[in-house]
């Protein structure tokens, strides 16, 4: 069962939920693992993301899944504004707020994040500096390979388009007005922040109903600045780097040079990127977390 639990991060209310363990198989003296889990770039805690916490509390893990500032139930303004800096400290926050959790071993903390919040997950573990594990799902890792990437499949044109967007909505916020929206999801053809074939019809198999297929377009200036590639020679820690072969958003040669310079375990999956929501390679996905991070937490033998 999980509980509804809020937290605080620049002044904001956040909302998560928190899926105590439903078994004692990882426990120690100290308390219960946790895995502190966040949606990439618009995503809301309802959208796919059950799909992997549930069976980590099953294996005997707690799990924290929020939501950024801006979107879903947290509150914050403005709605559906993107902001690279912003969601790693709601992430830090959710860090913290997940410590504090009762029967929660505040050592022994996992992160997990997806597309966006992959490169997050990344970034905040290396910042923090007592994370235990980290899984990281198709990330993002370098914002300027992913503009190279994108262009190489849609064109400069249609990047051009969108950085035309972007301006226009930047005009907007500094002249107070409303801003200026784009889709996050479309099929090809179509503007959007990532046009995908059946795009649309994938998405349904998994968005939960706090997501709003539109975001700030002002996010489109800013994904060349979104470099967590630069933080992972830092990490400590165990990391498991999930990229997908065919991720048409995500580059994964850039995935990859990221799980070289963090010596993380690397895995690789025939899967385009909005392909592990739901299905079979979600749950082959899975799988490979579970056996990362029960190894990684499984109490010591006397």
């Amino acid at each position: 069962m999980k509980r509804d639990v809020t937290f605080t991060s620049g002044g904001a209310r956040c909302a998560a939920w928190h899926l105590p363990a439903r078994s004692d198989a990882l426990a120690s003296s100290a308390g219960r693992p946790c895995v502190v889990m966040a949606h990439g770039f618009a995503g809301t805690r309802d959208s796919g993301l059950l799909n992997y916490a549930e069976p980590f509390a099953d294996a005997g893990f707690d799990v924290f899944v929020f939501d950024y500032r801006g979107f879903g139930d947290s509150g914050g303004t403005p709605r559906q504004d993107v902001s690279v800096r912003r969601q790693r400290k709601d992430y830090h926050a959710a860090l913290a707020a997940a410590r504090r959790q009762p029967g929660v071993d505040p050592q022994r903390i996992a992160l997990w994040g997806v597309s966006y919040a992959g490169g997050h997950a990344l970034v905040v573990a290396a910042q923090d500096g007592h994370v235990a594990a980290v899984v990281s799902l198709t990330p993002v890792t370098d914002g300027l390979a992913s503009l190279a990437h994108i262009a190489r499949g849609v064109g400069v044109g249609r990047l051009l388009r969108l950085a035309g967007h972007g301006m226009r909505d930047a005009a907007r916020a500094l002249t107070g007005r409303t801003p200026h929206h784009v889709p996050v999801i479309a099929e090809p053809g179509p503007l959007a922040v990532m046009s995908l074939p059946n795009a649309l019809e994938i998405g349904a198999s998994f968005v939960g109903p706090t997501f709003r297929n539109e975001v700030c377009a002002r996010a489109a200036l800013k994904v060349g600045l979104n470099r967590p590639i630069t933080f992972v020679a830092r990490l400590a820690c165990p990391v498991l780097v999930q990229v997908g072969a065919h991720d048409r958003i995500a580059p994964p040669g850039a995935a990859r040079r990221a799980a070289k310079k963090a010596k993380a375990q690397l895995s690789e999956y025939p899967v385009d990127h909005l392909d592990v929501y739901a299905g079979p390679w979600q749950r082959r996905a899975l799988a490979d977390q579970l056996r990362f991070l029960v190894r990684a937490f499984t109490p010591a033998q006397p």
